[in-house]
């Protein structure tokens, strides 16, 4: 186990997940508990040649390159994959990928998202009720036992209630619009904070921050990110989760939007995590961080 209270520094073999455009990262980024523990340089993520694929505005000056939109974060970026049913989706992919079932109250969410029209305010909103959506489901993947509880009237009731060990991680800073809706479910849960980002000098893929609760191996954890592109941001976060002895089994991954690229390539590089989403389309909104945060 890695100790605790350092900064983290590292890189991949691969390009990071974009960066959400207009990803500012704040000087009071990190923490949302004294029990939680800042971690130290990873030795297996040193240095990476890999630049990352895109952000122009990051904290302390560094740029990021883009590989889409021209840098500008203000249309969404097209994967390679063509577009493909749920079904065909899940049998090239498997039954780790997990998508909330359509209906027309999601459709209506995804569509006000993605509509370059739609006004801050009504995005955030419909952002914010997709993430519930979604955080509920998430909560549902994770084990329950059986308990009974007595009513007002005296009644014995047969219940279920959560096992006790889960938390959650999120990938800043797109990652931490997720964090309210997480909260307004489980109001005492911890919740982590990963960063990652490229070198303003050399264009590489560094995780730069980490901030977990101490005991992170033993709990099951909820990583959020909302918008999955190529999946290499996530796939560098869990790697900084498994070695601080977090099992890929114990993750499930919270998206709200994921090409069938960065959806198949997650699972590729860790068969046994759950990934949940409620749409996979070769077309993300990439600039759901930047507008989120009002940085667009």
């Amino acid at each position: 186990m890695l100790c605790h209270n350092q900064q983290v520094n590292s890189s991949s073999t691969q390009n990071p997940e974009p960066q959400q455009p207009g990803d500012l990262i704040p000087a009071h980024a990190g923490g949302n508990s004294d029990s939680a523990a800042k971690l130290t340089l990873l030795s297996g993520h040193a240095n990476s040649s890999a630049p990352a694929e895109r952000d122009s505005q990051v904290s302390g000056g560094a740029t990021l390159n883009s590989e889409n939109n021209g840098g500008t974060g203000n249309s969404d970026a097209p994967a390679s994959d063509p577009l493909l049913g749920d079904c065909e989706i899940s049998r090239q992919i498997g039954a780790q990928l997990k998508l909330l079932p359509m209906n027309d109250q999601i459709r209506e969410l995804q569509t006000i998202i993605r509509d370059k029209t739609a006004s801050r305010g009504d995005f955030m909103f419909s952002a914010d009720r997709l993430i519930r959506l979604v955080v509920e489901e998430g909560l549902n993947q994770l084990p329950y036992k059986e308990c009974m509880v007595t009513t007002p009237t005296g009644y014995k009731y047969e219940g279920v209630k959560f096992e006790k060990g889960n938390c959650g991680v999120s990938i800043m800073r797109s990652g931490e619009a997720m964090e309210q809706g997480l909260r307004d479910c489980c109001r005492s849960i911890r919740i982590g904070k990963i960063l990652i980002q490229s070198d303003e000098e050399t264009q590489r893929a560094k995780v730069y921050y980490a901030k977990f609760p101490p005991d992170i191996y033993r709990r099951k954890v909820l990583l959020m990110y909302p918008i999955l592109s190529t999946g290499n941001t996530v796939i560098e976060a869990v790697k900084v989760l498994v070695e601080h002895g977090v099992q890929p089994s114990v993750i499930i991954l919270l998206s709200l939007f994921s090409t069938p690229h960065g959806a198949k390539s997650i699972i590729q590089e860790f068969p046994e995590i759950t990934v949940l989403t409620t749409e996979v389309h070769p077309v993300a909104p990439t600039h759901f961080g930047q507008k989120y945060f009002g940085t667009d």
